[in-house]
């Protein structure tokens, strides 16, 4: 059999610590610490080619602040490269020595044990996108914790608006006739005013750019079929496909709805089973968007002239899902939902579990346009 080296990398800004673990032994080498850059990992390369020139090369190191680049360095040198989620590297409860050498040390064990697995990495243009939608959200809750930031401060100060809505012209009208007894809280209150419409002029400009950027991408007819779900428009889609990427990689729609962390958590032993919260495990930025997807199946399944207009022009398989969608998903809310059942929260997360199953089946369907070049 032809002799393998399994190479734990454990990267971090500045240095990256490494350790081998050879296919046809049970001992794990400790290389030791190199530069963090790509050159001082190909002079490496170079040193173990040299020495083991008939030996292959497999690496893995867990996500973290370094992204992707690294895995996509190595595997363009014709090398496997895993990147592993943290939490999933199984650890010993009683192990209270965490050093960087250590966890390399860990990481080749398991690799050479075939204990890990590695998450999906991306296409560059793919994580362009995603970058995109989550500098969008990143800007949204700066905008969210803005207001709720001017709502204290004048609560603070026993003022209070009467109307019904927030952030409606005739509140931006009330908060610019508000004039403060001291210059210094007057300051405050208008650069807080500044700030939140800073960042709603931000706001739309992402919003605008969505469109143009959905617009060239390769996985554009996926997200266009997700689009006829009902409160799946185009940034929860958006969202969807660059979180979770190709979702043929599932085989079966209970593994997405596990990866998505939607899942019960349990805890059986003998014959007491006890269920708790969702595991959470999973991508919660497509978690999010799913949740929210999930409210409007609170109303009678319709075909409104809004969500007529984004079904015009799919086949009609997936007009047909989504229809098979509404009715299904009002019905369990109708089960789930009312006096002496589960309460609100728990029936959203049902019903954005079981629309997770319809997203796999509908983005199944469509094929993304070729690569460029």
């Amino acid at each position: 059999m032809k002799v393998m080296i399994h190479i734990g990398l454990d990267v971090h800004n500045d240095s990256i610590a490494i350790s081998l673990a050879p296919s046809d032994s049970t001992e794990v080498r400790r290389y030791g610490i190199i530069g963090g850059t790509h050159e001082h990992v190909q002079k490496f390369l170079k040193q173990v080619q040299a020495a083991h020139p008939e030996v292959t090369l497999r690496f893995c190191y867990e996500a973290g602040p370094r992204g992707f680049p690294l895995a996509r360095f190595l595997r363009g040198l014709g090398h496997e490269c895993l990147v592993v989620c943290p939490s999933r590297v199984p650890r010993a409860p009683g192990d209270r020595v965490k050093t960087d050498r250590r966890d390399a040390d860990q990481l080749a064990r398991l690799l050479r044990a075939g204990e890990l697995t590695g998450i999906h990495v991306p296409e560059p243009e793919d994580e362009a996108v995603r970058d995109f939608l989550r500098s969008r959200e990143q800007v949204r809750s700066a905008q969210h914790r803005a207001r709720q930031q001017l709502k204290m401060f004048l609560l603070r100060h026993n003022m209070r608006y009467a109307g019904k809505s927030s952030w409606t012209p005739a509140h931006l009208r009330y908060l610019a006739r508000i004039k403060m007894p001291f210059a210094a809280q007057q300051f405050a209150l208008q650069e807080l005013l500044h700030t939140i419409r800073e960042l709603g002029a931000r706001l739309e400009r992402f919003e605008t750019q969505l469109e143009r950027e959905v617009a060239g991408w390769r996985w554009e007819p996926v997200v266009r079929a997700l689009m006829s779900l009902r409160g799946v428009a185009l940034l929860n889609a958006a969202t969807l496909i660059a979180e979770l990427g190709d979702l043929n990689r599932s085989t079966r729609p209970q593994e997405l709805m596990s990866y998505l962390g939607l899942c019960p958590s349990e805890h059986t032993s003998g014959t007491d089973r006890q269920q708790g919260g969702i595991t959470k495990m999973g991508n919660g930025h497509a978690r999010r968007a799913l949740v929210e997807a999930a409210h409007h199946y609170r109303a009678p399944a319709r075909l409104t002239p809004h969500l007529q207009k984004r079904q015009e022009g799919l086949p009609k398989a997936v007009t047909d899902a989504a229809w098979e969608a509404q009715r299904r998903l009002h019905h369990r809310y109708k089960q789930l939902s009312g006096p002496g059942r589960k309460k609100a929260p728990v029936v959203i997360t049902a019903l954005a579990r079981e629309l997770s199953g319809f997203v796999w089946a509908i983005a199944r369907r469509m094929k993304p346009h070729p690569k460029k070049g």
